[in-house]
């Protein structure tokens, strides 16, 4: 399994608390380190985790993650979080909730803020693409600011068996388009939903929107016709989760 270097020591906290195991070491000074880094200084002496002073040499020069993101001095380095199968992450236990499918989004900020609103919202899952979409990077990580930690995801290469792996278990998959007839606010949500949202440029793809049960937009009211898709995605999360 890879390793990432984390900076946000948010999502180094929250990785701490959920798996301490595969926190292998931080890079921090005892000295010099912001409020959030000390309590990660904290939590990993407590666990017994190595803790390395970064040497003087390194100061003012960071370097660059995997992804082209920057990565000073202060970091840990974390294993990746495995993701989980189809079955388990399209529980049938839950009679009502929201799952969230990512149809080839590239950008990895969008999908670590995709994960933080996801988390906040409580939503029960993700179902991402391998294909053509942003690896879940440290910079997803990092955005996510420990969203990854606690939300399921799945890892698969076509979406469109995952889409019907959700049908099966009793989902309704929900498009979000802004060619789409039917308003958000108009959307049933005692439903199970699976809302799918699309490429950051291109939207969903063709077949992905044939295997949609429904369609839906999000009314805007000013002249900017279209939205961030984080952004977006947070306002959709918002309204399907409020109570029916």
């Amino acid at each position: 399994m890879s390793s990432l270097k984390l900076s946000n020591p948010h999502s180094v906290l929250a990785a701490l608390e959920s798996r301490p195991r595969d926190v292998l070491e931080i890079h921090a000074s005892r000295n010099t380190s912001n409020e959030g880094w000390k309590q990660v200084l904290h939590s990993a002496r407590e666990r017994g985790i190595p803790v390395r002073e970064p040497l003087p040499r390194e100061a003012g020069n960071p370097r660059r993650s995997r992804d082209g993101g920057r990565v000073g001095t202060t970091f840990a380095i974390v294993r990746e979080k495995p993701g989980v199968s189809l079955e388990a992450l399209f529980s049938p236990g839950v009679s009502r909730g929201l799952w969230i499918a990512l149809d080839q989004l590239q950008d990895p900020h969008n999908v670590g803020a995709v994960f933080r609103t996801a988390a906040f919202f409580g939503v029960q899952g993700i179902l991402l693409t391998v294909d053509r979409s942003a690896p879940l990077s440290a910079t997803v990580y990092d955005v996510a600011s420990g969203g990854v930690e606690s939300i399921p995801f799945t890892l698969q290469t076509n979406l469109a068996q995952g889409m019907e792996a959700a049908k099966k278990n009793h989902l309704w998959v929900l498009g979000s388009s802004e060619h789409a007839t039917e308003d958000i606010d108009q959307i049933d949500r005692d439903r199970r939903w699976l809302l799918v949202v699309g490429n950051e440029e291109k939207g969903l793809r063709k077949l992905t929107q044939q295997r949609c049960d429904q369609l839906c937009r999000i009314a805007g009211q000013g002249v900017i016709g279209s939205l961030n898709v984080s952004v977006a995605t947070g306002i959709l999360i918002a309204s399907l989760s409020r109570p029916g």
